[in-house]
């Protein structure tokens, strides 16, 4: 029998009507008077062998639209959102508008009603709650602190007040964590963590789907752990030597994103466990600049995060590392 649909005329001309007159593979079919496995056989030769070449393009973003795709593939990431760099200079960190309002953005697109959000604390947090945007209709999501932040020197950074100005502008809802985010006593945490009040918000976690967190770094003049006064400048600078990165909720890692040389402070941090936080389905990190870019990747490294919300500067420092 005749391998017809090997035959380049008929290849050519079944490619023609699908992709140039927008004929259906059952009408080519007909057309053609062959099989409809023949017809999508031909189009497959037909990319195969160069009659059609297919380009994927972006028409609003091309250049952030393949630095995302590069990042997700680099970094086996779930998503990446790339944000343009405006940076605006604080005396904590190098904060982007735009950074917030991707974030927005993309909380808008991927958050459902009935979602239990966590939150953690910082000026990161803060940018993006100021980012603000009219929604179109609410959704209903239940904002929970996964860090304590009593006795933080600013209220506006406390993950109670990030928690409760995300359910206002989502026309949700939020509960309070009343903890202090570090003990100076391990023992005085897990007896605290006991308390029935304590253990209703710590249940909630266990249906947390969506973490929104900031990247921390160890510098003295970028750290919201010196600016809450979490940490002092001499401590900074020993985990500096011993090879800390970063900080995600106000526990320290390496390069590599592993907790093991911090243990002494991590394990005084009152919040949702790094091991709970593994488990969480949609785990997004915001960070910007291109002095975040080590901490980004550790924070990677160890699975802190699988969506990266970031701007330019940054991604293109991670792609280069």
């Amino acid at each position: 029998m005749k391998k017809f649909i090997d035959d380049a005329r008929l290849i050519f001309k079944c490619c023609s009507l699908y992709y140039d007159d927008e004929m259906s593979q059952q009408d080519i079919s007909e057309y053609l008077a062959v099989s409809r496995p023949s017809v999508s056989r031909m189009l497959k030769l037909g990319k195969e062998q160069g009659f059609v070449k297919i380009e994927v393009t972006n028409p609003y973003n091309i250049k952030f639209g393949k630095l995302e795709r590069k990042l997700e593939k680099k970094f086996g990431l779930r998503e990446a959102v790339v944000a343009d760099s405006s940076p605006i200079e604080t005396g904590v960190e190098r904060i982007s508008s735009n950074l917030g309002k991707e974030t927005v953005n993309f909380l808008v697109r991927t958050l459902e009603d009935g979602d239990v959000v966590g939150v953690s604390m910082g000026m990161t947090l803060q940018n993006v709650i100021r980012a603000t945007r009219q929604l179109e209709e609410p959704i209903r999501c239940k904002f929970v602190p996964i860090l304590g932040g009593i006795g933080a020197s600013r209220l506006d950074i406390h993950s109670n007040y990030i928690a409760g100005e995300f359910a206002k502008l989502f026309g949700g809802e939020c509960v309070q964590f009343f903890s202090p985010a570090i003990f100076s006593d391990v023992n005085v945490l897990e007896g605290f963590l006991k308390e029935e009040s304590v253990q209703s918000v710590l249940k909630l976690y266990h249906s947390v789907s969506t973490v929104i967190m900031g990247i921390g770094i160890p510098q003295r003049g970028g750290s919201t752990l010196m600016e809450t006064g979490y940490v002092s400048g001499e401590t900074l600078d020993k985990f500096v030597e011993e090879g800390t990165v970063g900080d995600i909720l106000l526990q320290f890692f390496d390069q590599d994103g592993h907790l093991d040389k911090f243990t002494s402070f991590n394990r005084r941090v009152a919040g949702m466990p790094i091991e709970q936080l593994k488990k969480v389905q949609k785990r997004i990190g915001i960070a910007g600049g291109v002095h975040k870019a080590r901490a980004v990747r550790g924070a990677i490294r160890g699975e802190f995060i699988n969506i990266l919300i970031t701007d330019y500067d940054c991604a293109v420092a991670l792609l280069e590392l």
